[in-house]
Parts: structure tokens; C-alpha cells; sequence
């Protein structure tokens, strides 16, 4: 009888280390199990500006440079217009930066402005972020981006 309760509570044990086991990887994990958000509109940081980012000529390539369309609302909609930019960014899983120094080149209207420079070396996952400064204030937007 006394086997019984030992295998019982090594049972036990065993489920309670692998629930902590599950609960450490889920706790530091950098983004969900279904991978990082790579949705190319969303909200800013602080919710003043609403941004879209898209590959200009609609696909993305690896290992080439290429420019990007950065599309800029208010919260109510309407287009921003001369907004500084800054582009940084880089791969989170490795620990590096971009290979480039993207910047925001052209405004093209309506609220659009092209990013030259962008160039992804290798697949995985890359994050750009882009600090925005415009008349509505000062905000900032990370997109996700796996190839």
C-alpha cells in the first residue's frame, strides 16, 4: 500500500514540474505561441496616429533593398502630413539590428511616405520601429515582420 502512494506522489511531483516547466516558457516567451503580430495596420504606442506599412511594390524580398510605404492617420482619420521619422529595428530572436539604416525619403501625399533603404538579410522574424513627430504630438509603432 505504501508503494501505491509513493508512485502517486511522484506523479504529482512530476505534473506540478511540468506545469511550472510550461508556465516559465509561456511567461518569457517574446510574443505568442502563434508567433508575433505581423498585422500592417494598427495603432500607435499612444494611440495618436493610426499606421500602415506595406512593400511598395507589394512583395517582400530578401536580400534586396527596397522601399516600403508608411501610410500615417490621425485617431479621427485624417491624413498627417510633415511627420519626421525615424526608422530603427531589427531581428529580436538574434539580437541584432538592421543591416540598413532605412529612412523616410519621399511624403507622397495623403498622408504616405515612402521608407528606402529597408533590406532584410536572412528569414525569420524582424521588427521595424518608427518614431513619429507630427503636429498632433510624438508616438511610435512597431511592426512585426517573418519571412
Amino acid at each position: 500500500m505504501a508503494s501505491i502512494w509513493r508512485y502517486i506522489l511522484a506523479g504529482l511531483g512530476l505534473a506540478a514540474l511540468l506545469v511550472g516547466i510550461l508556465a516559465v516558457v509561456y511567461l518569457t516567451a517574446p510574443h505568442s505561441a502563434f508567433g508575433p503580430d505581423t498585422s500592417r495596420s494598427k495603432k500607435t504606442a499612444s494611440g495618436l496616429f493610426v499606421a500602415s506599412f506595406e512593400p511598395e511594390r507589394g512583395v517582400i524580398r530578401q536580400g534586396e533593398l527596397q522601399s516600403w510605404l508608411l501610410t500615417l492617420k490621425t485617431a479621427a482619420g485624417a491624413p498627417v502630413e510633415g511627420a519626421a521619422i525615424t526608422v530603427s529595428g531589427g531581428m529580436p530572436q538574434h539580437n541584432h539590428g538592421l543591416p540598413t539604416s532605412p529612412q523616410a525619403t519621399d511624403y507622397l501625399g495623403e498622408g504616405r511616405y515612402r521608407i528606402d533603404g529597408v533590406k532584410f538579410t536572412m528569414s525569420g522574424w524582424w521588427q521595424l520601429r518608427f518614431a513619429i513627430s507630427a503636429a498632433a504630438g510624438s508616438d511610435s509603432v512597431v511592426f512585426n515582420i517573418v519571412l
